[in-house]
């Protein structure tokens, strides 16, 4: 079975390139220089050069913040093409084969900003309710061809991209608001990926699921 990670070299995404290689999976993982989700064109070889794949996990994504006013349009295209346009071009090379197989697992790597938000993710949050809104078309669009879509929705996670976004301080208090009163390990999203894309799961599909220790449930 062959599996293809975007944003696989660090954090969650690469959390889930180990547990689909601990589990036997043949997992691709591109870099940069392979495939460039800010340039169509690079999307588009990538494509045309591997198309065959069991498993697609639209993983990577940018999060710049800003609140309303001081948006600037050189992030806003960038976070659209990388989060939104990017594994929906994606999606739009690789769902043949699949369809030709019968037989296929995708999930987007959403977030909790894509079910509520705050301020200062208000790109993000657009990105992100976008792509469940992806998840939930392709879901009915693709289930006569035995094509699974799911997006998972994680919490504070402790990754280098959550680091860079909250200060230590910040990052203290969230967790008094979070009823687990922690931030998730990669490892943890990463299993609930995987079983998403596993031959376990025969019959969930078109769903949004937060994994963020309760934070979505307050």
């Amino acid at each position: 079975m062959r599996a293809l990670v975007t944003g696989g070299s660090r954090g969650i995404g690469k959390a889930v390139c180990d547990c689909f290689q601990k589990n036997g999976y043949d997992v691709i993982a591109p870099t940069r220089a392979e495939l460039d989700l800010s340039d169509r064109k690079s999307i588009e070889a990538f494509v045309s050069r591997e198309n065959d794949y069991d498993i697609i996990v639209n993983n990577a994504g940018i999060n710049p913040l800003s609140e309303i006013e001081q948006i600037n349009q050189t992030d806003l295209d960038s976070i659209i093409q990388v989060n939104l346009v990017a594994p929906l071009l994606l999606l739009k090379g690789l769902c043949a084969p699949m369809k030709q197989k019968n037989y296929g697992k995708i999930v987007n790597v959403s977030s909790i900003w894509g079910l509520v938000s705050k301020p200062g993710r208000v790109m993000y949050s657009a990105t992100k309710y976008g792509i469940n809104g992806i998840t939930n078309a392709l879901a009915v669009e693709l289930a006569p061809y035995n094509i699974l879509v799911n997006s998972v929705c994680p919490g504070f996670t402790n990754t280098e991209l959550t680091k860079q976004n909250v200060p230590p301080e910040e990052a203290v208090r969230l967790c008094k608001d979070i009823p687990l009163g922690r931030f998730a390990e990669p490892e943890e999203i990463a299993e609930l990926v995987y079983f998403l894309c596993s031959k376990q799961n025969t019959y969930i599909t078109g769903q949004i699921i937060a994994i963020d220790g309760g934070f979505t449930a307050r």
